[in-house]
């Protein structure tokens, strides 16, 4: 890996970064505030929120077994990917490498930061192939996009091709594991050690069961970390996410359960999709949802929505032709999906 002073953007290394109002009394007890101009009534939702969200992060650094200052915490994992470019790639002179099929912002994030996003094909199953990756790479290129498992393909990416592309490049390589808790592979975030270029994205979204409190996670090394917090804005995470984040956090084995049920639930799913005539394969998944190629993905479609049934449609994605990405739901859900399935066979 190159020194990091080398990959970040020369202005963002030369950044001042905004000072809030709760950073400069960092470490001191105070319980007047007259700093930030806030209103004085409606407590507690008139103050502004923790600017680096201590508690919440040393609770996740418990769980996650990530020490706090290696932790960053996002509006999502979109605000991450936003800031991975922001920090590092220069517009109109860098670029990113990424497989291909994956999770769309990578590439909408490269867009919209004006940096050239490359995709690279996976193999016929979906397979990673780490000379494929760094061969598309050149001088300028800052960032690999990896995701695993994978979205919308569901798979883990080989673990030994991740490492080599890991050890070869020179750049960052950001793996997303937002769908690792319904893996039985050990997750990246525990070999940040090993691998000083590497940020692993994780999210508050799937197993946690909290899409709606917009909360992803960044682990990285402590430079890395300062960076993105050095950039992002100031009260990022509201205090209402932190509270309910904190909430969530207070019982883990709440969340194991989730992940038992939707993975015995995905099993059954699955098994009722494979029997039916108008379904030619289901792929191997290690997330919480299937992808499944069936006859005319897009009738099927449009069937199910009339039934009140929403699942996504992936047809017009690359290599995933006539597919349909289903998200495992409850059993009853379930069972109403499956249901018009076999309505829609007979019909």
């Amino acid at each position: 890996m190159k020194e990091l002073k080398d990959l970040v953007r020369p202005n963002i290394l030369k950044l001042a970064p905004y000072s809030s109002a709760r950073d400069e009394y960092s470490g001191q007890t105070a319980h007047v505030f007259l700093d930030a101009n806030e209103n004085p009534y409606n407590s507690p939702f008139n103050r502004y929120p923790d600017p680096l969200q201590t508690e919440l992060k040393a609770m996740i650094a418990k769980i996650k077994g990530i020490p706090s200052d290696c932790i960053f915490l996002g509006n999502g994992s979109d605000e991450a990917i936003d800031l991975a470019y922001r920090c590092f790639a220069r517009p109109g002179i860098d670029n990113a490498v990424a497989i291909e099929p994956t999770y769309g912002m990578y590439k909408v994030c490269a867009d919209i930061n004006d940096i050239e996003y490359r995709p690279v094909l996976l193999g016929s199953n979906f397979e990673l192939d780490a000379e494929k990756i760094l061969t598309a790479c050149d001088n300028n290129t800052k960032l690999i996009w990896l995701c695993s498992p994978n979205n919308p393909t569901g798979n883990n990416l080989d673990r030994h091709e991740i490492e080599m592309i890991l050890m070869k490049f020179h750049g960052l390589v950001v793996i997303d594991e937002a769908y690792s808790d319904f893996s039985h592979e050990k997750p990246f975030r525990l070999e940040l050690a090993n691998y000083p270029n590497m940020i692993v994205l994780n999210t508050m979204s799937k197993a946690w069961g909290s899409a709606g409190i917009r909360l992803g996670m960044a682990f990285a090394s402590k430079e890395i970390i300062k960076l993105f917090n050095k950039v992002k804005y100031p009260y990022n995470i509201s205090s209402l996410t932190q509270k309910q984040a904190c909430e969530l956090l207070k019982d883990p084995f709440q969340v194991d359960k989730w992940i038992k049920t939707i993975l015995l639930e995905r099993t059954r799913v699955i098994d009722a999709i494979n029997i039916l005539p108008i379904c030619k394969k289901t792929y191997p998944t290690n997330a919480n949802f299937v992808l499944a190629e069936m006859d005319n993905a897009q009738d099927i479609y449009d069937y199910l929505v009339k039934k009140g049934v929403i699942v996504r449609n992936r047809n017009r994605v690359t290599m995933c032709s006539n597919c349909l990405r289903i998200s495992i739901g409850t059993k009853s859900e379930n069972n109403e999906l499956l249901a018009a399935l076999r309505q829609y066979q007979i019909s």
